[in-house]
């Protein structure tokens, strides 16, 4: 498979993800981070299959992102669409290595049976909390998402004075200049990346408009992402091009 762009740190593949996971060598990553798409948005199916720009948007939303596709799947579907790309995942992870996506409510409980059935070892749940989330009224504000995350097979933590710690609960609001709709604050990825090492190989098969790309090359990691729409690889491509800044 010849990569959309390739540098010395940066792989960039324009296409479907199980199409294009397959063509990675085995055990040849350390960490897995991505957004897939969710498939919610909705309680019935009905909801499920409209756009992401009617689900995911507010009607008074002052800038409009373009929609994405692969978020209509009913519920069955869905987790037997995710456990197969997790499954290829974990032949591609090496072995220890951490798998860590985010999900939103609806689909959190999907999103753990699926990483299991792609036969991660699911260690637990994370949260990003969101401050600047809307107030709705008479109900708890839709002010989080969460990251499912497991690891393949055991991982070693004998060695803790060499640990790393990261907390279970991370706070920062979405970008407000995002330019995908359910972009993710660079520094929320490196947060995910908390355990990464110069170095490491950093996987995204739902890239997106690079996020993780830009935090894993914040963190002197090598990263590879994967994403079918070429717009947003080309957004991408100029992402890598930054200057790399410490927050």
């Amino acid at each position: 498979m010849t990569p959309y762009y390739s540098d010395d740190s940066v792989t960039i593949y324009h296409g479907e993800a199980l199409g294009i996971l397959a063509t990675i060598p085995s055990g040849s990553v350390d960490h897995i981070v991505t957004d897939p798409p969710y498939s919610s948005g909705g309680m019935m199916r009905g909801d499920r299959t409209q756009t992401t720009g009617v689900k995911y948007q507010n009607s008074d939303t002052a800038t409009k992102h373009e929609d994405f596709s692969g978020d209509n799947r009913d519920q069955r579907s869905h987790e037997y669409w995710m456990a197969l790309w997790l499954n290829e995942c974990r032949r591609i992870a090496k072995p220890g290595a951490i798998c860590a996506m985010f999900t939103d409510w609806r689909q959190l409980p999907t999103a753990t049976d699926a990483m299991q059935a792609g036969g991660w070892v699911w260690r637990g749940i994370s949260t990003w909390g969101k401050p600047s989330s809307r107030p709705v009224p008479n109900r708890f504000a839709a002010s989080c998402e969460f990251i499912v995350w497991g690891t393949n097979g055991p991982r070693d933590m004998s060695d803790a004075k060499n640990a790393t710690y990261a907390d279970g609960v991370f706070m920062q609001s979405p970008p407000q200049n995002r330019v995908h709709m359910t972009q993710k604050p660079v520094e929320v990825m490196r947060w995910v990346l908390s355990f990464a090492k110069p170095g490491d190989v950093v996987l995204d098969p739902f890239m997106g408009s690079g996020s993780t790309i830009e935090a894993a090359k914040q963190l002197g990691c090598k990263a590879i992402g994967i994403e079918l729409a070429e717009q947003w690889c080309a957004h991408a491509v100029n992402r890598t091009g930054q200057e790399v800044l410490a927050l």
